[in-house]
């Protein structure tokens, strides 16, 4: 067989949000596009804003002499310092663009930190629910993923985290706002956290390191606020993408920033530099690099997540589901009527309504809904999630 033992396992465990996805188009096929509510893939809705628009359609026409020339593998370095000044103001660290690496998206920027600091067998705390790619990431530096699990609310658990760490200890996924639950954590719980970390470096002798994935950090809702965790926690590695904020996630671009406050900072940005070109990005995207250099302070359009997520979390709890509000992002997380997801997903495949199994995101129970869709789309499925309320639930509108 040409592939190896373990991408073949790989593959049977896969993602579930693309074979949902995929699953979706045949039935699209089948019944038309506007009687299916595909709520699987995380694609932000809408196009890029018109301003960006207008900055490619410049590159392309007079492109600066060196736009698809090699250059230094971590990016243009009139764009890192662009990064650097934005980070500086949101976290009041001075980041400059000697720790910054433009990188390809967010996943990109999380191989390439994965890579530096990881040895074989090192551990990587992976808080659950997580996205579905976090433990591959890990697998592909050698690491061994340690899965702890968050409270009831989608919180962070301080106590399971401390349990989870042991003498292997590298490092720490954190993803706020989180994918799939839409939880933020607040600035409280990142101070709690760090001293969790604290003492779990004085037990491990060394420092743990903490990813920080924030491609939807400027998606926040009313009531809740992003707290950057480079500003609380000292060994931040901080991970960002322009798919959601800029509507460009077949873009790939993205950067990883290192806090100028983790220990061996310098040295570390150099090895992400090193790891970026050993891995074979090489950099990143230079026509990117130079387009959103303009626009790391521009705000994203709540409008339609707003609204797309007040109609489902109304219906939802109206029709008898139990689901958390989320305070960022674009995705519920439902609790299952029934034991087995599986089970639910099935049933709500039958109403033309497309959701991702809890499992594939380390909680089983749950299931997945991405609601940046056009608003019609979810105005259509709100009979559909009435009638499974009905049929779950016993009565329409609430618990049976």
């Amino acid at each position: 067989m040409p592939a190896s033992p373990e991408i073949r396992k790989a593959i049977r465990e896969g993602s579930w949000i693309r074979k949902m996805f995929e699953e979706g188009a045949l039935l699209k096929a089948k019944e038309g596009p506007e009687n299916v509510f595909d709520f699987t893939l995380g694609n932000p809705f809408g196009d890029p804003p018109p301003p960006l628009a207008r900055e490619l359609a410049r590159l392309a026409a007079n492109p600066p002499p060196d736009l698809h020339k090699y250059m230094p593998n971590a990016g243009f370095l009139e764009v890192r310092q662009r990064v650097a000044e934005d980070l500086q103001g949101s976290t009041g660290l001075p980041f400059s663009p000697g720790l910054i690496v433009m990188t390809v998206g967010a996943a990109g920027a999380l191989n390439v930190a994965l890579r530096a600091i990881l040895s074989p067998g090192d551990e990587v705390i992976v808080i659950a629910p997580y996205f579905v790619e976090y433990l591959f990431y890990v697998r592909n530096a050698g690491g061994v993923p340690v899965v702890a699990q968050s409270a009831g609310d989608f919180q962070l658990d301080l106590e399971a985290i401390r349990t989870a760490i042991t003498g292997r200890t590298k490092a720490l996924f954190l993803n706020t706002p989180n994918n799939p639950t839409g939880a933020v954590y607040p600035a409280d719980s990142l101070r709690g956290l760090s001293r969790v970390l604290a003492e779990g470096e004085e037990r491990t002798g060394g420092p743990i390191y903490v990813l920080s994935d924030e491609p939807y950090r400027k998606i926040v809702y009313p009531g809740a606020a992003f707290s950057p965790p480079a500003a609380s926690l000292r060994n931040t590695l901080v991970a960002y993408s322009h798919s959601k904020d800029l509507n460009l996630p077949g873009e790939r671009i993205g950067y990883l920033a290192v806090s100028p406050r983790a220990a061996d900072a310098a040295e570390l940005a150099d090895a992400c530099v090193f790891c970026n070109r050993v891995l074979g990005f090489v950099n990143a995207p230079s026509l990117m690099q130079r387009a959103v250099a303009g626009f790391q302070g521009i705000d994203a359009d709540l409008s339609v997540y707003r609204r797309n997520r007040e109609m489902l979390v109304a219906t939802l709890l109206e029709s008898g589901f139990s689901v958390v509000p989320p305070g960022g992002a674009f995705y519920l997380f439902p609790q299952s009527p029934v034991k087995d997801e599986m089970k639910f997903v099935a049933a709500a495949r039958e109403e033309n309504v497309l959701v991702v199994p809890g499992s594939g995101f380390g909680r089983k129970g749950h299931f997945r809904v991405a609601y940046c869709v056009d608003p019609e789309t979810v105005e259509r499925s709100l009979p559909a999630w009435k009638r499974l309320g009905s049929r779950f639930f016993g009565r329409k509108g609430g618990r049976g």
